[in-house]
């Protein structure tokens, strides 16, 4: 049986704004723009054949830290990711102000 979570420390260019991101093996979203891709059925496991753009689309504080819900433009899975210390507070705030007009 698969494990739900596999480690995988991966660098990659952004395919929303270009951005060359250094991956740390929990990293699943660009920091700059906080766009990700549908790669993974579970977390690290690189078997979804989608591919498609996640756009950022809501942000919830959980347990004391924030979570980005992310959308994908082609087949509109949504999933939720922790945001990391190094995401644009401004992107977040954004993207919080955004949902709540």
């Amino acid at each position: 049986m698969e494990p739900k979570f596999q480690r995988r420390i991966e660098d990659f260019i952004c395919g929303n704004c270009g951005n060359e991101v250094k991956g740390s093996g929990y990293t699943n979203h660009c920091p700059v723009c906080l766009w990700s891709q549908h790669v993974d059925i579970n977390p690290g496991d690189r078997a979804e054949d989608c591919r498609g753009l996640m756009k950022p689309i809501a942000v919830e504080m959980k347990k004391g830290k924030y979570r980005l819900l992310h959308r994908c433009e082609e087949c509109k899975s949504e999933r939720w990711n922790g945001a990391a210390k190094e995401d644009s507070f401004e992107i977040i705030l954004q993207i919080s102000a955004e949902q709540n007009i």
